[in-house]
């Protein structure tokens, strides 16, 4: 049965700005509100990735239940072909967007030719697959479905964070008039929506926002250069997406009788899967996003229901090389193994900055299961969870650590377990949560005011929100250069209660380099950085 050519192209496009709604609604929803934990809902996106179960299972050898739901994902695939990628990926309506600012509603002859560079996306996918079969999850950094919200958390919402405070800040200290009204009348009842109803955290910011910007921006613009530029010929789930639609149940139709071979439907298509004047398609790289059909002036095109096994000549393959599947994952375990290669990799040393969020399973773990998503760092309540650079190697890069001078770990919060996707961050109560060690505080005795200048400072003391308190004082005597003897409080930590919170390091007095600094020493993750366990611990 033909679908109606009336509506298949606006269908797709009305069903495109659905589902990229929907997606900032699920970005939005993660916003921490006190009492109460974020909706489980919010990972639904993520649940419906192939590559991420597939990739999961490989290097971890595990599975989120409700991740089985990209199941459907791939049936549907095999049904129908990449409507995924054409109908409900939020990144791919980006790109579809991005396209026709730059390029227009359409192209010039020969432009949207399929390209053998298409292919490169199909080697990358094996290089990753192989390397995830020993442990690497790296490739999903580049899923469109993470690479997007990783890049609304960090970069792209808090541009507009930032625009919303400044813009409405200046305009309200300019007090501007038009006529006997005020602009701030207008102004001042959005700002306040935005701040009670999507802020997160004042002034916020992230560490890595080039890079994460950068590589974002560079992909959209790439549409200048072709429709789709990443989908065509980088997109991990896209290769997978298109390995699974390689013969699928509803095909592309051409009436030959009618079809005068003008070229419009290739001029038309923003996958390349049209080739050789029309009579020729690849299901592999075509979207379903019905352009052809629509752009058809004959009516020759149209799509019917075909069993799979039904041979069919006017299908081309993906066809790749046995000898290119072979380099690409020899190249993909090569990559890991340089990554691995560095003492860090190998457990030999520990990054001190490298605080990894509570209930982060141990390092080798944590990275065969985390995508760098930025859901944990969306839901952080004081923004201290931040995107690494290489502080826990390539391997690493953009997974979440916490950063206590940007913002610390709240006692009374366990959101970032409870959003995660993979359990790359275990779920925990909150009970548990509050007594897992991150890591450890010490103290810079040549910065902290009661050693260095002779001068009460609780401050440190005071926020610590371990109940019996991790941060005890110790009363002595010191000689002023007036000879005078002064009795202070000299602040100490018992290792045995510090859970490395950070909160000490956020409030010290000291803005440019607290006085009491927090490191990965302790975390329970890891046996063998326990630099000084807890006495009950000891064999002696």
């Amino acid at each position: 049965m033909r679908l109606p050519r009336w509506s298949g192209a606006r269908t797709r496009r009305l069903v495109q700005l659905t589902f990229l709604l929907l997606f900032l609604l699920a970005f939005l929803a993660t916003r921490p509100i006190p009492g109460r934990e974020p909706p489980g809902w919010a990972k639904i996106f993520f649940w419906f990735d192939p590559l991420l179960l597939i990739t999961t299972v490989l290097a971890a050898h595990s599975v989120v239940a409700w991740g089985l739901l990209a199941l459907i994902t791939i049936g549907v695939t095999v049904v129908l072909g990449r409507v995924f990628c054409g109908w409900l990926c939020p990144l791919g309506t980006v790109h579809d967007i991005a396209g026709r600012i730059i390029r227009g509603r359409k192209d010039r002859p020969g432009v949207n030719q399929y390209s053998p560079w298409q292919k490169t996306k199909y080697y990358v996918l094996v290089g990753m697959l192989a390397a995830a079969v020993f442990g690497g999850h790296w490739i999903t950094i580049f899923d469109p479905l993470v690479l997007f919200y990783r890049s609304l958390t960090t970069a792209l919402f808090p541009v507009v964070q930032w625009a919303v405070e400044e813009g409405s800040a200046s305009i309200y200290h300019a007090d501007p008039k038009v006529g006997p009204l005020r602009v701030t009348t207008l102004t001042e009842p959005a700002y306040r929506a935005f701040r009670d109803h999507l802020r997160v955290v004042e002034k916020q910011g992230f560490l890595a926002t080039a890079g994460i910007l950068g590589f974002f921006v560079a992909i959209v613009a790439l549409n200048a250069y072709r429709r789709r530029w990443w989908c065509r010929y980088l997109c991990p789930l896209g290769a997978l997406l298109g390995l699974c639609a390689w013969r699928p149940f509803l095909r592309r139709t051409v009436d030959p009788e009618t079809c005068s071979q003008c070229e419009l439907c290739g001029m038309a298509c923003h996958g390349g899967a049209v080739s050789n004047k029309a009579q020729t398609w690849r299901p592999s790289e075509c979207y379903g996003c019905l352009n052809c059909t629509e752009d058809c002036r004959r009516g020759s095109l149209g799509f019917r229901w075909v069993w799979p096994w039904r041979p069919d000549k006017r299908i081309v393959g993906v066809n790749l090389s046995r000898r290119g599947i072979l380099a690409s994952a020899i190249g993909g375990v090569t990559l890991l193994g340089f990554f691995r290669a560095t003492p860090q990799g190998r457990a030999k040393v520990y990054n001190p900055n490298l605080i990894r969020p509570p209930g982060a399973r141990p390092e080798p773990e944590f990275l065969a299961r985390c995508t760098a998503c930025g859901l944990c760092m969306k839901v952080c309540p004081t923004g201290g969870l931040q995107p690494c650079g290489l502080e826990a190697g390539w391997e690493g890069l953009w997974t979440p650590r916490l950063v206590p001078k940007i913002g610390y770990c709240s006692y009374d919060c366990n959101r970032c377990g409870l959003v995660c996707p993979t359990e790359a961050i275990r779920p925990m109560k909150l009970e548990e949560k509050r007594k897992v060690r991150m890591g450890l505080a010490f103290f810079d005795i040549t910065r902290c005011i009661p050693y260095a200048y002779g001068r009460d400072c609780m401050v440190c003391e005071e926020h610590c929100p371990i109940p019996e308190k991790a941060i005890y004082f110790l009363e002595v005597e010191v000689v002023t250069r007036d000879g005078e003897v002064r009795r202070i409080k000299q602040p100490k930590v018992d290792p045995t209660k510090c859970i490395g919170c950070g909160v000490c390091e956020n409030v010290c007095v000291f803005r440019d380099r607290s006085a009491i600094r927090v490191t990965s020493a302790n975390e329970d993750r890891h046996p063998a950085n326990l630099a000084v366990p807890p006495w009950e611990d000891l064999p002696y």
